[in-house]
């Protein structure tokens, strides 16, 4: 035995399928036989044989032409004469040799055989070790098995029409032992699958096996008794794929897929990160998968850039992230494409409501479009039938017409966690028309307010079907923000004094007006002179993720502006502006929240905005009186506007104006004010959100499965 270095592991024991061709590894729906495909491709471990009465011509036919068979290692063909090396298509001759002992020759049978009418010899079909006759069924006579036997030779009758001539030592099960024999395969490592009587000696080896739902009636007959074999109720690829997941030799697919393009974790210093945030779409999901959650999968995609394992690992060995995540691998430059210029270049903008800065690249889109197909593929092979899949923003927006083309029993749903754009924005996307089909053949679609429902439902008037829509907006975890708070605020003490601080915590993007804010502040202090000194407007702002560079123009313009007003107004020790350019961990956000007395939210445009929730929630556990300015053009401002100060960042003196207005507020007001917006924070918990979404989902899907599905 070989002794294993410390920390290695065994290698996975060899696990083998043999699978017959015609009714059984070709047998099923298309969904069906690409499930298989890709369940086999992402476990190479399974070792692939054909056990089939074609001939290798026949067999390299069916490889070339169908992308849904799997490509065999070895091929056992001519109904047990030929073994065949898969990889380099070579014959096996040690095995081979003493599969044709005694064969007299094709010629010699052909001859023997002739003088029996009702035996009819297939012509134009490669005959190699074997001479294969149509014989109707009730024709099979003692005389011809007499014949066949004189000429020391075996035979095998299937299908009530196929009548092979073989040697003697032949038959796909004498076959299938020998070659184990030679490469130290053990039975119980074994899967066969047939559906014909030519396929009774697998059976006879003792290996597991699984027969065909359509199978012919006499080798049920004759495979009765054996307890080893699986004989599930769906025909072909699905029954095969039924049997490796009951045997655990591949995953079982799930009844809810959550697709989102990133996954919950980072690869950093050696291994896999959560989000130290507890709120989010990233968390929220993950939140998802707890000990009570559903039969579940998180699918998402795993950039393939060298800083991080690769998305397949070693066969048998999974990540150990601590969720169930199925990656697919994109390598850098796909990402760059898909991601970096699709979705930030051309999609961004548009949901943003500003169209006149998209830009369009036929290149970039066609990688969009792959990317899509490839997740689409992706999200199908771990879902189950009828299971609900959910998708996520509009970095997705081609898989729902791709899914339900491929699969139609699915239940289709997707949250737009971004804005979605009016109908004229959308309308001046070049590919508007291929995106509304697509989204078209959703069954739900979720939205935070109604107002970016109804735009959807604009976009899609017309449409040959309408998606149900539903309006779930996303709450933070507010027990675990009050928890860190308390605790936050015992070092951080509650005196703050002067200069009054005016917080931003936002990623840099031009949608959040980061610039106008910088502005308002200067015309603040040159309106408002005698507040010098009495304010600092803090901007934590980390930049987007290296490669995006929509944002550039953006940053370079805030950089040169906080120079300026800070040059301009600076005086001693004291700066207008406290720019921070980077991300801080969470509990050091709560840090900047509690020592803020206004929370600054001014986006162009904006999902939620979640962050104006943890400063609510951090300063009621904390019996502080922050004030919220609030866009009115967040998706937050349709739930908290009755209570916020509300902005219009989109008018420079209206920025000014509630920024004054904020700061020169009595206590009590601020009290008062603090009071109405904890009252608003009665979202669901984010665990039971994302649950009431899926049976939204599923309740929309029963709908439309009680009328006839149109396709789009």
């Amino acid at each position: 035995m070989t002794s294993l270095r410390p920390g290695e592991r065994p290698a996975p024991a060899p696990r083998v399928l043999v699978t017959d061709l015609d009714g059984t590894l070709l047998g099923g729906d298309r969904a069906d036989r690409g499930r298989l495909r890709a369940a086999l491709d992402r476990h190479p471990e399974v070792t692939v044989v054909f056990a089939t009465g074609r001939s290798l011509a026949s067999v390299e036919r069916i490889l070339d032409r169908d992308p849904l068979v799997p490509r065999p290692r070895w091929v056992i063909a001519d109904v047990g004469a030929s073994v065949i090396d898969g990889s380099d298509r070579s014959r096996v001759d040690v095995v081979q040799n003493q599969l044709r002992e005694g064969w007299p020759g094709h010629r010699r049978v052909r001859e023997r055989m002739a003088r029996f009418p009702e035996l009819e010899y297939q012509e134009g079909v490669v005959q190699e070790g074997r001479c294969s006759f149509f014989l109707r069924p009730g024709r099979l006579s003692d005389d011809i098995i007499a014949a066949v036997r004189e000429l020391g030779c075996g035979w095998t009758y299937s299908a009530g029409r196929y009548f092979d001539v073989l040697p003697a030592p032949a038959s796909k099960g004498r076959a299938l032992a020998l070659l184990a024999r030679k490469l130290q395969w053990s039975m119980e490592s074994v899967l066969v699958a047939g559906d014909s009587l030519n396929d009774l000696s697998l059976f006879e080896l003792g290996c597991h096996g699984v027969l065909m739902s359509g199978a012919e009636p006499a080798l049920r007959e004759r495979t009765a008794d054996r307890a080893e074999v699986y004989r599930p109720d769906r025909a072909g690829a699905a029954g095969i794929l039924a049997a490796l997941e009951g045997l655990g030799w591949i995953e079982r697919p799930h009844a809810v897929v959550v697709g989102y393009h990133r996954p919950p974790v980072r690869w950093a210093d050696g291994r896999w990160r959560r989000p130290v945030s507890p709120n989010g779409v990233l968390p929220t999901l993950q939140g998802l998968f707890g000990a009570d959650g559903p039969d579940g999968v998180w699918a998402t995609a795993l950039v393939e850039d060298g800083t991080a394992p690769q998305a397949a690992p070693e066969p048998g060995r999974p990540h150990r992230t601590g969720l169930p995540l199925a990656f697919l691998p994109v390598d850098g430059v796909q990402w760059t494409e898909y991601f970096h210029r699709a979705c930030k270049e051309t999609l961004w903008p548009v949901l943003m409501s500003q169209p006149g800065r998209m830009r369009y690249r036929a290149s970039a889109w066609r990688h969009y479009e792959r990317f899509n197909a490839r997740f689409a593929d992706h999200l199908s092979t771990h879902a189950a039938r009828d299971a609900t899949v959910w998708l996520h923003d509009y970095n997705l927006w081609l898989v729902p017409g791709m899914l339900r083309a491929a699969r139609p029993d699915l239940r289709l749903g997707l949250f737009h966690h971004t804005p979605f754009p009016p109908a004229d924005a959308f309308g001046r996307l070049p590919t508007a028309g291929q995106l509304r089909d697509s989204l078209a053949c959703l069954d739900w679609a979720g939205f935070h307010t109604e107002a970016f429902a109804g735009h959807f439902r604009q976009v899609l008037a017309g449409a040959a079907r309408m998606p149900r829509t539903g309006v779930h907006p996303l709450g933070i975890d507010r027990r675990a923000v009050e928890e860190l708070a308390r605790a936050r605020s015992v070092r951080a003490g509650t005196d703050r004094g002067r200069p009054a601080l005016v917080l931003s915590v936002e990623r840099l993007d031009y949608a959040k007006a980061p610039l106008e804010k910088v502005r308002a502040i200067d015309a603040l202090l040159a309106q408002r002179p005698s507040l010098r000194g009495e304010l600092v407007f803090r901007l934590v702002c980390p930049p987007p993720e290296p490669g995006i560079r929509i944002h550039d123009t953006t940053r370079a313009a805030l950089e040169q502006a906080v120079d300026e007003v800070n040059g301009r107004w600076s005086y001693g020790s004291w700066r207008p502006i406290d720019y921070l350019p980077r991300a801080l961990p969470f509990a050091e956000v709560v840090d900047q929240y509690l020592a803020a007395e206004v929370f600054w939210v001014t986006s162009l445009q904006d999902g939620m905005n979640l962050t104006a929730k943890e400063f609510i929630a951090s300063h009621a556990a904390t019996g502080r009186r922050g004030v919220l300015i609030l866009s009115r053009h967040t998706g937050a401002a349709a739930q908290l506007g009755t209570a916020a100060l509300l902005t219009d960042p989109r008018s420079p003196q209206d920025l000014v104006d509630t920024l004054h207005r904020s700061l020169t507020m009595t206590p009590g007001e601020r009290t008062a004010h603090l009071g109405r917006l904890a009252a608003l924070l009665d979202d669901p918990p984010p665990a039971q959100w994302a649950r009431d979404i899926l049976t939204a989902i599923g309740e929309a899907a029963k709908g439309r499965n009680s009328r006839t599905w149109q396709h789009i």
